[in-house]
């Protein structure tokens, strides 16, 4: 039984209610690349620029104090989704450049250090020397992966990685790999392919006693299940708007308030100086230091809506909801001859995105047929090629569900698994 009213909630999601490929109901299980939009966060973006459009932080007439207003109460409820203060939190315009941000503290902090530029108090920790290491693991996302692999070759510093058991959970075993040379472990909260929710309080122990500092990439874990940044024990928490309900266009970068004051900016330029001269300039304290330029307004207050929404559902029950769907779609497929899960089988520390390929065809072949009978879903490599080698497969079909699939969307996915078997006759 269902901890949510599936119904109620679908009512609020207006792209629901077309229909598509031969006028079939839309069965939309591609969540975890974005998520659809209900009513309250597409009228309370509309509602911003009906009302109280201005540029945030300019100007001292009375629609800029209300479109500042807007944006800030949106920071600190965002923020306090999280458990968190709204000085600490830092909008972007995704997720992967919330990533960046961190790893060019890095790349800011050593250049000047090489050139003798002043740095802010407490900058050494994000000083690089050749030789240092940073951990990430063989299930990232390319989003955190890439900038890591672009700061070692700036910096001479080495990438090293947790590797993977056949289960598809990280092969923590090598007690090498957290050592006195690693500066920041960079990991998913779950990984959008293969479903696994990662121990974090393990890995928080091991980077903790090499004084490590630890980004946790959360776009999969912040929509779907309680998140609170003063239990996590992590440095960095980064995750985007879209996949959680909020409009696209916005991410969110949470981190230590000592941290954040003393990271050099990312990207320069209005609004995140302190004082300009000619001779050079100054910088705001954060959060302001690194969010340049005219900043995604409305989209915070989007976001802020869809926090709103999420939180009179409650987590718990959001998790709980997905853990049923799960449950069902990994036994709807286990039953199907020829078919193999791409990660966890069991349900233990598992989230809601089911991978999977089909012996004998390829996932772009099974996400067609599946379009045709009005099934949504990812195909292909989910930008995390390494996963992919790693279990010898090309490219595999994605679920992922949220709080408006219910079982007849799970049924929905096995029947069109079974057609396409049928239609290539595999």
């Amino acid at each position: 039984m269902s901890t949510l009213d599936v119904a109620a909630i679908r009512a609020d999601f207006p792209i629901l209610k077309r229909t598509v490929r031969n006028d079939r109901r839309l069965v939309y299980l591609d969540s975890g690349a974005t998520s659809q939009k209900p009513y309250q966060v597409l009228d309370a973006e509309r509602d911003f620029y009906e009302n109280h459009n201005a540029a945030v932080h300019r100007g001292a007439h009375l629609l800029a104090e209300e479109a500042t207003d807007a944006f800030e109460h949106a920071r600190a409820n965002i923020a306090s989704f999280i458990g968190a203060n709204a000085d600490d939190l830092v909008f972007t315009k995704n997720a992967t450049e919330a990533i960046n941000l961190v790893s060019y503290a890095f790349l800011n902090a050593t250049l000047k250090s090489a050139h003798k530029k002043a740095l802010p108090p407490g900058s050494e920790r994000f000083i690089l020397k050749v030789g240092d290491e940073i951990l990430v693991t063989e299930m990232e996302h390319h989003a955190n992966l890439v900038p890591w692999q672009e700061l070692c070759d700036k910096t001479g510093a080495v990438l090293r990685w947790i590797g993977l058991t056949d289960e598809g959970r990280l092969d923590l075993s090598d007690e090498t790999l957290f050592n006195e040379r690693t500066r920041i472990v960079a990991l998913t909260h779950q990984s959008n392919l293969l479903g696994t929710v990662n121990d974090i309080p393990a890995i928080v122990k091991s980077a903790r006693a090499v004084d490590a500092l630890i980004l946790l990439d959360s776009c999969q874990s912040v929509p779907h299940m309680s998140v609170d940044v003063s239990t996590l024990g992590v440095d960095f928490l980064t995750w985007s708007g879209h996949k959680m309900l909020g409009p696209l266009g916005i991410g969110c970068l949470w981190g230590r308030a000592d941290l954040l004051a003393a990271m050099p900016p990312f990207i320069t330029g209005g609004s995140m100086i302190e004082v300009v001269s000619m001779a050079g300039t100054t910088f705001a304290a954060p959060p302001k230091r690194f969010e340049a330029g005219v900043p995604m307004a409305a989209q915070a207050v989007g976001l802020s809506a869809a926090v709103d929404y999420l939180r009179v559902l409650g987590m718990d029950k959001v998790a709980a909801h997905e853990h049923e769907m799960t449950k069902a779609t990994i036994a709807g497929l286990q039953s199907i001859p020829g078919v193999r899960i791409i990660g966890p089988e069991d349900l233990v520390d598992r989230g809601s995105a089911v991978s999977f390929v089909i012996e004998g065809l390829h996932p772009h072949d099974v996400g067609q047929v599946l379009d045709e009978s009005g099934v949504a879903v990812r195909v292909g490599q989910h930008c995390a090629k390494p996963v992919c080698t790693r279990y010898g497969i090309a490219a595999a079909t994605r679920a992922t569900y949220y709080i408006y699939n219910d079982l007849d969307d799970v049924e929905a996915l096995i029947e069109g698994v079974h057609a396409a078997k049928k239609f290539f006759g595999v």
